[in-house]
């Protein structure tokens, strides 16, 4: 569940296969890099070069790590993408009422967008930057959440503890609230993220008709 989408490693471009420690630190430095240009620029005016400028580093410093900027940006979007689309997984045993399971997964997935800001918005403001595998890859997590999510709201409508008419319909409309956090929500802005947590999670829960 948690492994992203891989590409085949070139033998051509020297980049690194093994993790260490320090290449870890090094990687993440490319990240953060990325990171701040990609939120403030978006995607299509980033470059490589503008990494590499920003780090202070030669360009195959970068290219050791990391094929192309797409690669980047993809493993940036992955890490939250991960994080929000598994906040509905409970353990087996875990018996709770469907009622007890949504409120906390929601809130779960506002908090990891938030947490994982602004990377995490990143496929809501340029789904277009995706290679096909990887798109089909997150498909495939929003499904396995979805379909979570669903189960749990017909469960809870039988309990009585929520009031809708299409599961889906509902679980896409609460679920969006979060998406659209790359419009207004800054870090240390008005709200702060816990306010921000509980704000969205209640309209969230308005949403689905919680009683």
């Amino acid at each position: 569940m948690t492994a992203q989408p891989s590409r085949s490693a070139s033998k051509t471009t020297g980049r690194q296969r093994a993790a260490t420690e320090a290449t870890d630190l090094q990687r993440e430095r490319i990240l953060q890099a990325a990171t701040t240009l990609f939120a403030e620029q978006g995607y299509a005016a980033t470059t490589m070069a503008q990494i590499v400028r920003k780090l202070g580093v030669t360009k195959p410093f970068v290219y050791y790590y990391f094929r192309d900027k797409q690669e980047i940006f993809e493993r940036l979007s992955w890490r939250p993408a991960v994080d929000c689309f598994t906040s509905m997984d409970f353990p087996p045993d875990d018996t709770r009422p469907a009622r007890a399971k949504v409120t906390e997964g929601i809130e779960r997935l506002i908090r990891a967008t938030i947490a994982h800001h602004p990377c995490a918005v990143f496929p809501y403001r340029e789904p277009q930057a995706y290679r096909p595998a990887y798109r089909a890859a997150q498909k495939k997590l929003a499904r396995h959440f979805y379909d979570k999510l669903c189960a749990l709201l017909e469960e809870g409508r039988h309990d009585g503890d929520f009031d809708f008419d299409d599961p889906m319909i509902t679980a896409l409309a609460a679920c969006s609230l979060p998406g659209f956090l790359y419009t207004w929500y800054r870090p240390g802005g008005r709200f702060t993220a816990e306010e921000t947590v509980a704000a969205l999670s209640k309209l969230a829960w308005r949403v689905l008709g919680l009683r």
